[in-house]
């Protein structure tokens, strides 16, 4: 199920902001298959992309330059991932015409994630990707600006990084039991084919001629 955006707002925390007026939306992830390595229902979350979850079940996506973000609430279990990078234009901080991408799709995860049961002082994440693996955007460190984002944005938030595998120059397979809160990283050193670039070129260009639009309520 996919919320309907609302007005960015922390209840409690002295302060609300409102979300960016433009006209991109994250979508809430649809390929659900079961993973027969695991034997476990599983959702693959492609970039532009997140999910939640109270199951038992495995959220999987692949990384190259973008960067995931692995939320749960440490004594329920509700968790989600979500998948995301920023444009090339503007800088890595939280108040930048860039970032706002960054900080709308974290929003859109962790507004679910408390519409769920999660509460947020018991969230924890852990954060992978952001490496430099797509020649034409390795000169515009874009892996490096997507996790130094992140990073900067749970700090604010004051949501603690638990682990994290960041950077480096190859992309990564990333497992995440929400239930468990358990994270398999598997490092793609050789990709056979051209699947991961085109999806994150395409993604790209989506930020790149489009903007955010809505606002997101965020429950405390």
């Amino acid at each position: 199920m996919n919320f309907p955006a609302e007005r960015v707002e922390r209840r409690g925390a002295g302060y609300s902001r409102p979300a960016p007026d433009h006209e991109y939306v994250e979508g809430f992830a649809t390929n659900l298959y079961h993973d027969r390595n695991f034997d476990s229902p599983a959702a693959k979350i492609l970039p532009g992309e997140y999910y939640v979850t109270q199951k038992g079940m495995v959220l999987v996506t692949v990384l190259g330059s973008c960067v995931a973000a692995c939320i749960r609430d440490t004594e329920t279990g509700i968790g989600g991932m979500n998948h995301f990078m920023l444009p090339d234009e503007g800088g890595k901080e939280v108040v930048s015409s860039s970032a706002r991408y960054g900080t709308y799709a974290m929003e859109m995860l962790i507004n679910h994630l408390l519409k769920h049961g999660a509460r947020r002082n018991r969230l924890e994440a852990k954060v992978f990707g952001g490496g430099a693996v797509l020649a034409s955007l390795s000169s515009s460190t874009v892996g490096t600006r997507n996790a130094e984002f992140v990073l900067q944005y749970l700090q604010t938030e004051k949501i603690p990084v638990v682990a994290k595998d960041l950077l480096d120059a190859y992309p990564r397979k990333i497992y995440f039991f929400p239930n468990s809160g358990r994270v398999l990283v598997r490092k793609l050193h050789r990709v056979h084919n051209d699947t991961l670039y085109s999806r994150e070129k395409e993604y790209r260009s989506r930020l790149e001629h489009s903007e955010v639009t809505g606002d997101i309520e965020l429950f405390t």
